[in-house]
């Protein structure tokens, strides 16, 4: 699982890259797990201040592992560990984001994404609902916005997710690592007792999302997997051609 995960240190700054070019870095059962041991490891590391999670390749994450998905509590544990871990966890975008990738961003305390970035939220077009990944999203994103890209799974720009709050900046002319710089510095000369107090202050309304409303969508995004719509769904993606619902 580890060489699912690239790690690299630079003053206090752990990096962890998805490495699964194959599949795009999409969410299998051994890149959830991989990513949430290596999490796991820099919250009990007292020389990691802060983590940067980025990828591999020209997709950020293309969504769950349609041939090999993780179950619904191991992705949920996954973005909760985010969301709890007593670190800042900033999320840098140089690809396409889809589906469940989509809740990574969610639940990280920063994300700063280039003009390469694009998002989709295109679980509808295979026939389940964005029911994990709504856990760290509904209290983040714009609510109108929100409804309007997980019901139509439209593609969108880094511009348009800076403005509906799924990501704090969209780099634009700057340089990705240019326009992290500022952040990155300012978690350096941070206490970091100081940055873990701060954040659980800051991801409180999330973490009570996750404590309410966690087993329902778990049991929510298991039955839908199991519906006569996903199994084509998912049949029709991995064949490259459109389900029978397509008008």
């Amino acid at each position: 699982m580890t060489e699912l995960i690239g790690r690299t240190r630079a003053r206090g700054i752990e990096t962890l890259s998805l490495d699964a070019t194959d599949t795009r870095n999409a969410l299998s059962r051994a890149l959830v797990a991989g990513l949430t041991d290596a999490l796991k490891q820099c919250g009990k590391d007292p020389g990691v201040r802060a983590i940067v999670l980025t990828h591999t390749g020209n997709t950020f994450c293309a969504g769950a592992d349609l041939r090999d998905p993780p179950p619904a509590k191991a992705l949920t544990g996954l973005l909760e560990r985010i969301v709890k871990l007593r670190k800042p966890v900033v999320a840098r975008v140089a690809g396409h984001v889809r589906a469940g990738g989509l809740g990574l961003l969610g639940a990280c305390d920063i994300a700063v994404a280039s003009d390469a970035a694009t998002f989709a939220f295109t679980e509808v077009r295979i026939g389940v609902a964005p029911a994990v990944i709504s856990l760290p999203l509904l209290p983040r994103v714009a609510p109108r916005a929100l409804a309007r890209y997980c019901l139509t799974g439209e593609t969108f720009g880094a511009t348009e997710a800076a403005r509906i709050g799924l990501i704090t900046q969209a780099a634009g002319d700057l340089d990705l690592d240019e326009a992290l710089a500022p952040a990155l510095d300012g978690l350096r000369r941070a206490s970091p007792s100081a940055l873990a107090r701060t954040k659980e202050l800051l991801t409180a309304t999330v973490l009570e999302a996750f404590v309410e409303d966690a087993g329902e969508m778990n049991r929510l995004s298991a039955s839908l997997f199991a519906q006569p719509d996903a199994r084509e769904g998912m049949t029709a993606f991995l064949e490259r051609r459109d389900p029978p619902w397509v008008l």
